[in-house]
């Protein structure tokens, strides 16, 4: 089953970037001990002396681990290794307000973003869409949170850019999964679940939407319960 962890992709920020900014700012009147000052590296227009980068490490220990984009004194975007094993793993977009509203991950850890996280009111994870081509113009993939734990998803799976396949969760273990298997827009199967065991199959919908066959799952094969992919 894919699932993402919310705790892997908190939505908190792992760099103050406005006490950062203001750090640097003060750094002619900052000795060139502190710690702090040190760890960042700062690029500007050669052409307007406008601040365009800070480079920070992070953990202090002599290895850049973390980009941002800086228009002035306005974060842009933030790349971090956080690991440090030559490959980004997270990537942090801010607003025009430098407000924090996406994290991206790499979901294969192959260094290129391929799904982005987005807070609610509260902070928590409330959405996390998913590209399958690591395109953020190509969403395939919408998955629903609420208290931490995944709710419902949508996925495109033929790529047509129209959802064919639907899910639902119960504390955060799969219920339902419908699929559209003739591109009409309506589910034409769907699979329900009992504590993540196939429990029932439904098909032959009619007219409106409801379906008129049922097949009870008595016994199911641990290998043809599995959760669809």
């Amino acid at each position: 089953m894919r699932r993402v962890i919310a705790g892997s992709v908190r939505l908190g920020r792992s760099i103050r970037w406005s006490a950062l900014v203001a750090v640097f700012l003060c750094a002619c009147s900052t000795p060139a001990s502190s710690p702090d000052t040190a760890a960042i590296t700062p690029a500007y227009d050669p052409s307007t002396g406008k601040l365009t980068e800070l480079a920070y490490d992070s953990n202090h220990n002599g290895a850049i681990d973390t980009w941002t984009d800086m228009d002035g004194a306005r974060p842009v975007q933030t790349r971090i290794d956080r690991n440090e094993d030559g490959r980004l793993d997270r990537w942090e977009y801010y607003d025009a307000k430098a407000k924090l509203i996406k994290v991206g991950f790499s979901r294969t850890d192959n260094g290129k973003v391929d799904a982005w996280a987005f807070a609610g009111a509260d902070g928590a994870i409330e959405r996390v869409e998913i590209s399958s081509a690591a395109d953020d113009r190509k969403i395939d993939r919408w998955e629903h949170y609420t208290a931490g734990a995944i709710a419902a998803a949508e996925e495109d799976a033929n790529h047509d850019g129209a959802a064919d396949k639907w899910e639902t969760y119960e504390s955060g273990i799969v219920k339902t999964v419908a699929f559209d298997e003739n591109a009409d827009g309506r589910p034409d199967r769907r699979l329900t679940y009992s504590g993540g065991s196939l429990a029932t199959i439904e098909t032959e919908p009619d007219a409106a939407g409801r379906f008129t066959k049922t097949l009870d799952v008595k016994s199911p094969d641990p290998a043809a319960a599995r959760f669809p992919q």
